[in-house]
């Protein structure tokens, strides 16, 4: 159920100052994490007792007094310092800016995957294709191209990629493990911490990761490093194909984070090849954020605006899905949910599928 968007709770002139503040959120997010990053805000962290003055401030972060000023005052607006006695202090919203991991990583994102490439958003709603990608090169997908982007962009990217789905292994290795898997197909395994994580949890699983050939490379050095050749296999495969095949055989597979990487119809191609994969008493298990599912509005409106960098960036047609569309999806690749379980780490549900009875 939508728990936060039925009603319009602002006062006209409390509307009026929101779009103020959307008009003007380029500059609040560029001003933010200059901010943050010159060292500014740490400044007036580390003398929040007794607060620090303007030329103080200057002189420790070696920047022009002007420069320091003008993103000070805009920091007054957006509510990251205060100011009393001619001296500034950090606020709470400043904290957060500054220490909270959570934060940096979606300020990170936004900045170094999505930033310049959000300008054509309105394209690639148009066109129904990553317009904005075109800032790193000429690919289809945010995938293809994930092992040649610039080092800091696969830095911010795998950061925040990983930062939601870890959050919730450890409590869905239980689930996935309650009848323990001999054989499990990882797609969309990535750089392999699933796999990893699976094995460290049972000394019997076999994983098979599949997933694009640049994606694997990633994840071998790792597997091979820890020395666990021997568990874990790679399949190199383009899922977007429909006439990829998956391998069969399997007790599970497990998508964690990948089918909102893909379209409603894509989505059911992809299951539907699943059905193939498993064994007869097979289970497929995905872990995903669906925004109508969280406890926190603000978790509802980082999922919302992730769906635009999808939109803008990853592929032009997937999103962070409401679980009511998705499962649309489900039923109509030939399953049934077997067990639901929602809140899981900061903001997953884990499905777990088995084939429907009337196939």
């Amino acid at each position: 159920m939508v728990k936060f968007y039925s009603e319009d709770k602002d006062s006209a002139l409390e509307a009026k100052d929101k779009a103020q503040r959307i008009a003007f959120a380029p500059v609040v997010f560029q001003a933010s994490r200059v901010l943050r990053d010159s060292g500014i805000l740490k400044a007036v962290d580390d003398n929040s007792d007794q607060g620090i003055r303007l030329d103080d401030i200057a002189a420790q972060v070696e920047l022009p007094i002007y420069g320091v000023r003008v993103l000070v005052e805009a920091g007054l607006s957006i509510g990251l310092v205060l100011y009393r006695d001619e001296k500034y202090f950090l606020s709470k919203t400043g904290y957060f800016i500054l220490h909270d991991d959570l934060t940096r990583t979606n300020m990170d994102f936004i900045h170094d995957v999505c930033y310049l490439g959000l300008f054509a958003l309105d394209k690639s709603i148009a066109t129904g294709k990553p317009e904005g990608l075109k800032v790193f090169g000429t690919w289809n997908t945010i995938y293809q191209a994930l092992s040649k982007l610039p080092s800091d962009v696969q830095k911010s990217w795998f950061a925040f990629d990983h930062f939601y789905s870890d959050h919730a292994f450890s409590e869905t290795l239980l689930q996935v493990f309650k009848t323990p898997p001999l054989k499990l197909l990882d797609i969309g395994g990535n750089t392999g911490k699933w796999a990893i994580a699976c094995t460290r949890h049972n000394p019997a699983v076999e994983v098979t990761i599949m997933d694009l050939p640049g994606q694997l490379e990633m994840a071998k050095g790792k597997i091979k490093e820890l020395g666990l050749e021997d568990r874990v296999h790679f399949l190199p495969a383009n899922i977007l194909d429909e006439n990829e095949l998956f391998p069969k055989g399997f007790d599970a597979i497990w998508m964690s984070q990948f089918l909102d990487c893909f379209s409603e119809k894509e989505i059911i191609s992809i299951l539907m090849r699943c059905q193939n994969a498993l064994s007869e008493n097979g289970r497929v298990f995905i872990l995903e954020p669906f925004w109508d599912r969280q406890r926190f509005e603000t978790a509802s409106f980082c999922l919302q605006q992730t769906s635009l960098y999808f939109t803008s960036m990853a592929n032009g047609n997937s999103q962070m899905y409401h679980s009511g569309t998705f499962l649309d999806c489900v039923r109509k690749a030939g399953f049934d949910v077997e067990e639901e379980i929602n809140d899981l780490g900061l903001s997953h549900t884990l499905l777990k599928l088995k084939k429907s009875k009337l196939n």
